[in-house]
């Protein structure tokens, strides 16, 4: 019963994901709201929901070492899994701006993570650190968003802002609804063959939480608009580690968790990644070759994590 909540959840969330994207860009478009805005912003948001979700009942059920989990290892997914997996659809577009500022943004606040873990605990005052990082990011995008050279024509399907509401609010009721049900499952199914809690949040919860990201990227590979994918990767990343952990943070503070540090040196690394794509092989793109090599290093380190965790 538990694989198939997992194999129900996953097919509905295909569905839901389309329509979420749609609403959420169709508001953003009717209200004269820049493209960078919205893959940085709107969609980021609406895509890291099942972070946020999963993270507030870790916090509320005193589970904190899930919830730190999640979000290193969602971030670790979205790079490693979600743009090898758009890479191979059509090669990924790095637009002059992420290389500029986006990107160095994400490597940053990783970074301070980092540093803010050091002592194996987020405390509230460290979430409120991440909380003055969050508004200063979206202070930046909104002035980016002004600025002519940085707005980009592309399709998008339009729709009443009612019926758009309406899809983004039927989002969230079912998010919430089920994402108890699919932790629960999570659980159940790694603590039946005896794993450990962070290997659930490293494997199970983190992969599934980045399947919103996964659908909208591959969506915008078969548009051959892969600069859009990129786009939600970093603002999802940015999104969970500045306002999912000071939101979760707030709540309670968060103890970390066995492998913690080494997890987020590779999450650091990851981001340094896509920065040298940008200048290796095919100039200002990442092609499926080197995408290749990078996601057998992922499934490598998941072994490894999976032979030291059993």
């Amino acid at each position: 019963m538990n694989f198939i909540l997992l194999i129900i959840w996953f097919i509905l969330l295909i569905k839901w994901s389309d329509m979420l994207v749609d609403g959420s860009a169709s508001i953003a478009k009717k209200y004269n709201i820049s493209p960078l805005v919205i893959w940085l912003t709107i969609i980021a948001f609406w895509t890291s929901a099942p972070e946020l979700v999963v993270n507030m009942i870790s916090a509320y059920s005193g589970n904190t070492q899930l919830a730190i989990s999640n979000i290193v290892w969602s971030n670790i997914s979205n790079i490693f899994l979600i743009l090898w997996v758009t890479a191979i659809i059509y090669p990924i577009a790095i637009p002059n701006w992420a290389i500029k500022k986006e990107i160095p943004f994400l490597i940053m606040s990783s970074i301070i993570l980092m540093l803010l873990l050091t002592d194996g605990i987020l405390t509230k005052a460290d979430a409120w650190i991440l909380a003055i990082l969050f508004t200063w990011f979206l202070y930046y995008t909104y002035n980016e968003s002004k600025k002519k050279n940085l707005d980009i024509d592309e399709e998008i399907k339009e729709m009443t802002t009612l019926k758009s509401i309406i899809f983004i609010i039927l989002w969230l009721t079912w998010l919430i609804i089920w994402w108890k049900l699919i932790v629960d499952s999570a659980v159940n199914i790694a603590q039946s063959y005896w794993l450990p809690q962070s290997f659930i949040g490293i494997t199970i919860v983190a992969i599934w939480t980045s399947l919103p990201e996964l659908a909208a990227s591959v969506t915008a590979a078969l548009k051959k608009q892969t600069d859009m994918a990129l786009g939600w990767v970093i603002g999802s990343n940015i999104f969970n580690t500045l306002w999912i952990l000071w939101a979760t943070g707030l709540i309670h503070p968060l103890q970390g968790y066995q492998n913690m540090k080494l997890d987020l040196t590779i999450e650091i690394i990851a981001s340094f990644l896509i920065f040298i794509s940008a200048f290796t092989m095919k100039k200002y793109m990442i092609s499926k070759s080197e995408w290749i090599l990078l996601v057998l290093f992922y499934i490598s380190y998941i072994g490894y994590l999976t032979y030291i965790n059993i």
